[in-house]
C-alpha cells in the first residue's frame, strides 16, 4: 500500500510538472506577443517561467525513475531478474541516494534558513525564498522515496514476462 502511495504521488507530481512545463511555454509565447507585436513587454513573465520550470525539474525526477527514464545502461545485464542485474540495478539506486540525500539534507537547511529570515528574490515580484528553495528538498525527497519503492521491488517483484532483453524501458 505504501507502495502504491509513492507511485502515485510520483505520477501525480510528474503530471504537474508537464503542465507546468506547458503554462511555462504559453507565459513565453504570450511574453514574445506582448514584447514584440505591442512592444509592451511584463514585468512578471521571466521570473515566473523559470521558477516553475525548476519545480518541474525537481518534481519530475521521481517521475522519471519510477518510468525508468533516467539513464539506464544494460548492457551486461539485460536479462531481467537475475541476480547480477539485481545487485546492477541495486547499485545504481544506492548510488542516486547518496545524491538525493544530499541535496535533500542540504536543500531542506537552506529553504529553512530563508523562510526564517524573510528572504525574498532580488527581483521586481520579490518571491520569498522559501518558495524558490523548496522544490530542491521536496522533489530530492520524492526521489528518495521513488528509490526505495523501486529498490523493494527489484528483491520482492518477479519481472514482467513482456519486457523483452534489449528493448527500451
Amino acid at each position: 500500500m505504501l507502495l502504491r502511495f509513492i507511485d502515485a504521488l510520483s505520477e501525480w507530481t510528474g503530471k504537474l510538472s508537464a503542465w507546468s512545463l506547458f503554462a511555462v511555454g504559453c507565459f513565453i509565447t504570450y511574453e514574445v506577443v506582448m514584447r514584440y507585436v505591442f512592444n509592451a513587454p511584463t514585468i512578471w513573465v521571466d521570473e515566473i517561467s523559470r521558477v516553475l520550470m525548476v519545480w518541474s525539474v525537481y518534481l519530475a525526477a521521481a517521475f522519471a525513475l519510477k518510468h525508468k527514464e533516467m539513464v539506464v545502461i544494460d548492457l551486461a545485464f539485460r536479462k531481467p531478474g537475475t541476480l547480477g542485474r539485481k545487485l546492477c540495478d541495486s547499485f545504481a539506486l544506492l548510488f542516486m541516494f547518496v545524491f538525493a540525500i544530499v541535496a535533500c539534507f542540504y536543500g531542506f537547511e537552506l529553504w529553512l534558513k530563508s523562510t526564517l529570515a524573510g528572504h525574498t528574490t532580488d527581483t521586481y515580484l520579490a518571491l520569498p525564498k522559501w518558495f524558490t528553495h523548496a522544490p530542491v528538498w521536496l522533489g530530492s525527497g520524492l526521489l528518495v522515496c521513488q528509490g526505495m519503492a523501486d529498490l523493494v521491488r527489484v528483491w520482492t517483484e518477479t519481472p514482467d514476462d513482456s519486457v523483452k532483453p534489449g528493448a527500451a524501458h
